[in-house]
């Protein structure tokens, strides 16, 4: 049998199984050379899907020699290759028809990828006949045992995914040969013959089986690197160097499967619409900005109608602001005509207010001066506020007279001075010892009650807290250095002392005592009160004369008019009588004018009507809801005198977040802004409503 007949035979079988592909597989053509080697065993016959990788780097120098363009081309040459005895012929041909079958199993898998390599780059494949490589060794054809062709390299299509196959796990890679030794054929041909055709077969279904599982790996080309199907780069490599003895490649472990190795990087994970596109073999549509715009709406609109609904159960739940009055009416009124003349002295100083309408204003320097026993005022204020009586028969406790009392009243009454007579051991009630310091002037006493509040045989502790208390008060001008006022280092001015008159007169206790004209010691003596015009012009408080500071009188006067009892307050300092004139006869004559003068300027004027809007009730979000006098507000004052209006709560009442109309919410107050002011309530002209829903969705703050 010739070679040429083996060659038909092979061609024959091939074609009927991949009639479809040109077959250019130059792993195919190596498989079969490596088959005839003598040193691999009878299982590496019919290994005919050798990894593409493998053959390029066992192929030694056989690369060299030739560029043949198809796989019936590097049969040919193979079969050339065999001895020229019959009896070796015969096997070689059973075995190359073995291996046909098996190369056109291989060859369909691979036929999808070879044909666009084909098609596209490669060439023709020339007939068996047109080429003969030469023999590595340089002997020709006779005797050589190793693959003398190599495949011409046809350029890789570039695609995006090509695709690789997968090794079959029944059979056994060739034993590679190592260089130098070529054993002799007879003993390699009668072992491979009688194993080589029971295992074509089933290698053939094996493959099927395989096809039937691959998978799909995304590979990107390879620099210099040969494709899955088996095509070589189109630039011819290097000669390979035949492996030597001591290194000769490791065949690879039989019954292994997957993917032929490669350097090709992983690829960075797909989009998910890219992975969706390929699974379903759609691909993805172009981004657009209508596409961008509806994709987000349908992102955001779900994640800002939850943050609405959230905001809005917020808003619903959250607790409302407290309601508030705020004034509508005018905040100022005026009494029309011009300003009174007061009868203001001519030497010293002096000042006159009305409680809670205003002041009459002032006269002379406003600098400190001696006051004498006014100073007794701020004492008796301070006992009553840190010992407190109720009004109406509370004499209060017993204090015991001291030896200094009683020597006080010995030595003062030698002098001329103010004393009243005590004893040591006597006790005198509280109320009592407070008629003293008033009335009569009672220096000793009022000493007295200075040891009695400190527990203590000095003055100087309460002298400390009567200047406190000055200060607490807005005395700025006032200065004391004892509790009688007896030391002429005890100053103050007219306008201080008015501030000090407003606050002890609204003690009722103080404004008490103040008015009466004398009372009965615990002596049973009868003591008078030096301000002489108590009852009959003013209702107090008190006198102060002493040759420093002259005459000095500190007074309070009262008139009703429109409806309210209106109390003036005013003082007089450093009145000097002339002509044989007393001092206290002096100061006396002035304080008279100038209550008669206030007194006369004093009239009444309707500032509001009842039902007049006069402010608003704001619920705090924006709901407002209007508030009507209920009653007519007259203040008392005097021709171009002008009062504040004030809208405030009634006795710090909190406002409810709704109620009925007629409802009162707060009070009007006309006036100086200070205690005694014109006070009339105010209530709701409509319903007050809570707020709506609406209404809380807005509240921002």
């Amino acid at each position: 049998m010739s070679s040429d007949a083996e060659a038909d035979t092979a061609d024959e079988d091939s074609s009927s199984d991949a009639a479809d592909a040109e077959v250019d597989s130059g792993s195919d053509a190596e498989a079969d050379v490596e088959a005839e080697t003598p040193d691999s065993d009878s299982d590496a016959e019919p290994e005919a899907d050798v990894a593409d990788d493998d053959a390029d780097e066992e192929s030694s120098s056989d690369a060299a020699d030739a560029e043949v363009g198809s796989g019936s081309d590097a049969e040919a040459d193979v079969e050339a290759e065999a001895p020229d005895s019959d009896s070796d012929a015969e096997p070689e041909a059973d075995v190359a028809d073995d291996d046909a079958d098996e190369e056109s199993a291989t060859a369909d898998a691979e036929s999808d990828t070879s044909e666009d390599s084909e098609d596209s780059d490669g060439p023709e494949p020339a007939d068996a006949d047109d080429k003969t490589p030469a023999s590595p060794t340089g002997t020709g054809t006779g005797g050589v045992d190793q693959a003398t062709a190599v495949f011409k390299a046809l350029p890789p299509k570039a695609v995006d995914q090509p695709t690789t196959m997968l090794k079959l796990g029944d059979h056994k890679p060739p034993a590679k040969k190592a260089e130098g030794k070529t054993p002799a054929k007879p003993e390699a041909k009668p072992e491979a013959k009688p194993e080589a055709k029971p295992e074509a077969k089933p290698a053939a279904k094996s493959e099927a089986e395989a096809e039937r599982t691959s998978k799909f790996v995304a590979l990107k080309p390879l620099d210099n690197a040969p494709s899955s199907s088996g095509s070589v780069s189109s630039t011819p490599l290097p000669p390979a160097k035949a492996p030597t003895p001591d290194k000769a490649p490791t065949p690879e472990k039989p019954g292994s499967v997957g993917p032929e190795r490669t350097t090709q990087q992983p690829l960075p994970p797909r989009p998910p619409l890219d992975l969706l596109a390929e699974l379903t073999n759609t691909p993805p549509p172009p981004e657009t900005r209508v596409r961008t715009t509806v994709r987000r709406v349908k992102v955001w609109t779900p994640l800002v109608l939850l943050l609405v609904i959230v905001f809005a159960v917020v808003q619903a739940v959250r607790p409302l602001p407290t309601p508030t009055l705020t004034l509508t009416a005018q905040e100022t009124a005026s009494f029309e005509g011009g300003k009174p003349s007061m009868p203001w002295p001519g030497q010293g100083q002096a000042a006159m207010d009305v409680n809670g309408i205003g002041s009459f204003g002032t006269s002379g320097k406003q600098k400190p001066v001696p006051i004498a026993s006014i100073a007794k005022v701020m004492t008796v204020y301070l006992i009553l506020r840190d010992h407190p009586l109720k009004k109406g028969g509370d004499d209060g406790p017993n204090i015991p007279v001291d030896a200094a009392a009683q020597k006080h009243y010995e030595t003062g009454k030698a002098e001329n001075e103010s004393v009243v007579k005590v004893t040591e051991g006597q006790k005198i009630r509280e109320y009592e010892a407070l008629q003293a310091v008033m009335l009569p002037s009672a220096n000793n006493i009022a000493k007295l009650l200075a040891r009695w509040d400190t527990k203590s045989d000095s003055e100087d502790e309460f002298v400390a807290k009567m200047n406190k208390t000055a200060k607490e008060l807005g005395m700025k001008d006032t200065h004391y250095t004892d509790p009688s006022g007896l030391d002429k280092t005890t100053v103050s001015t007219a306008a201080d002392l008015v501030k000090l008159g407003r606050a002890a007169m609204e003690n009722p206790v103080f404004n008490e005592i103040s008015r009466q004209p004398s009372y009965k010691d615990l002596n049973g003596d009868k003591q008078n009160n030096f301000f002489g015009l108590v009852p009959t012009v003013a209702i107090g408080i008190k006198t102060g004369t002493t040759t420093a500071a002259g005459g000095n009188i500190l007074f309070a006067a009262e008139k009703k008019i429109g409806g309210e009892t209106r109390t003036i307050i005013g003082a007089a300092l450093g009145q000097y009588g002339q002509n044989g004139t007393a001092n206290i006869d002096e100061v006396t004559g002035v304080t008279r004018k100038l209550i008669e003068a206030g007194q006369g300027a004093l009239t009444a004027k309707t500032i509001v009507k009842k039902g007049d809007v006069v402010g608003e009730v704001d619920d705090g979000l924006g709901g407002t809801t209007p508030v009507v006098a209920t009653k007519d507000v007259t203040a008392a004052g005097w021709p171009g005198l002008t009062v504040k209006l004030k809208l405030g709560e009634d006795g710090g009442e909190t406002i409810p977040h709704s109620a009925k109309a007629g409802t009162k919410v707060g009070v009007l107050s006309v006036g100086d802004g200070k205690e005694g002011a014109v006070e009339v309530p105010v209530a709701l002209q409509k319903d007050l409503t809570e707020p709506g829903f609406g209404a809380k969705l807005q509240r921002v703050g």
